[in-house]
């Protein structure tokens, strides 16, 4: 495997500064954030014929592109869409919606461009309160918006696969996938589209009290691309106030904290050994979002920590059983 590294950590600085750093740390691929407030890429210039210079520039530090990233620009697509989305696009329902679906298909040509094969995003959700069924009515609500799912994105997983790219969706909360049971819902409620699949991010599992290797090894080769990020359950304030308080991300001592690569929960070397099993050999990209290290720190800490571990290679046989 590959240890890779989601640019938009440093989207403060020039792209090139940030490929040189990463490079000279050992990182092997970037994770490339494709919204409008990306510095680090225009997707309109790489359909535009910018793609070959844009490749010699990843390619000059060694690099390669694991996955274009458009979450946010995703995220339009089923919403919300009220005042919280305003920050990302200001407009109608409808407006955020046929923005959001278009700046999917331009990510979904920048890969292709680009020869990157993945896509990661979010699904959206139009009110993700609706989980919870009180009211009762909510459990209704709930399983509508699978049928407004399939209307907006099988078009879209079409389009992606015309263009041989894959679209892989971050199970988390505000998502119509939340956990594993609304994740395999999705592909069932896609027809088990090939170009339909999952960004894996451990540390929104855990949260949740779920086992990270078992959402492996029951969506296998759905798993198109990792985020390595680790969490935490502060035992402390969990007890006072459980994992769903809320709060800024750096409050001292929040209930759940993301965590730099080995300094929290995450049983690496067991979600490695499953991600292997199933077949996935690609990359492992790290997300920092660890509120009590700075972010060259992080940085630091989860290249060496990863990096032996993603040395490990399948075998070139696998055994019959």
């Amino acid at each position: 495997m590959k240890v890779g590294i989601f640019t938009i950590l440093y989207n403060d600085k020039p792209f090139e500064d940030v490929l040189k750093y990463v490079s000279s740390i050992g990182y092997e691929a970037v994770e490339v954030a494709a919204w409008k407030e990306s510095r680090h890429i225009d997707i309109d210039k790489i359909i535009s014929g910018n793609a070959g210079e844009y490749r010699k520039l990843v390619e000059k530090y060694g690099l390669i592109i694991s996955a274009l990233s458009n979450h946010l620009e995703g995220q339009l697509i089923l919403g919300p869409h009220d005042e919280s989305t305003d920050i990302w696009y200001k407009g109608t329902p409808e407006e955020k919606i046929k923005y959001g679906i278009e700046r999917m298909k331009k990510t979904i040509e920048a890969a292709q461009q680009l020869e990157v094969p993945v896509v990661n995003t979010f699904t959206g959700c139009p009110s993700w309160g609706k989980w919870y069924i009180f009211p009762p009515t909510n459990e209704e609500i709930w399983e509508r918006y699978y049928e407004l799912f399939k209307e907006r994105w099988m078009p879209i997983f079409d389009y992606a696969r015309d263009h041989d790219v894959k679209i892989a969706f971050e199970t988390h909360p505000q998502e119509l996938n939340y956990n594993l049971e609304t994740a395999k819902k999705l592909l069932e409620i896609a027809d088990n589209h090939p170009a339909m699949g999952f960004n894996y991010d451990p540390s929104h599992l855990l949260w949740q009290q779920m086992d990270p290797v078992a959402f492996i090894y029951e969506l296998g080769r759905r798993i198109f691309h990792v985020h390595a990020k680790d969490v935490e359950i502060v035992h402390y304030s969990a007890i006072r106030t459980g994992v769903l308080a809320t709060g800024s991300w750096n409050r001292i001592a929040r209930p759940v904290r993301f965590r730099t690569v080995g300094w929290g929960m995450v049983p690496w070397r067991q979600v490695i050994t499953a991600l292997l099993e199933v077949g996935y050999n690609y990359v492992l990209s790290v997300e920092h979002e660890d509120p009590t290290f700075s972010r060259d720190s992080g940085v630091r800490q989860a290249i060496e920590f990863l990096k032996p571990l993603a040395k490990v290679e399948p075998p070139e046989v696998r055994p019959w059983w």
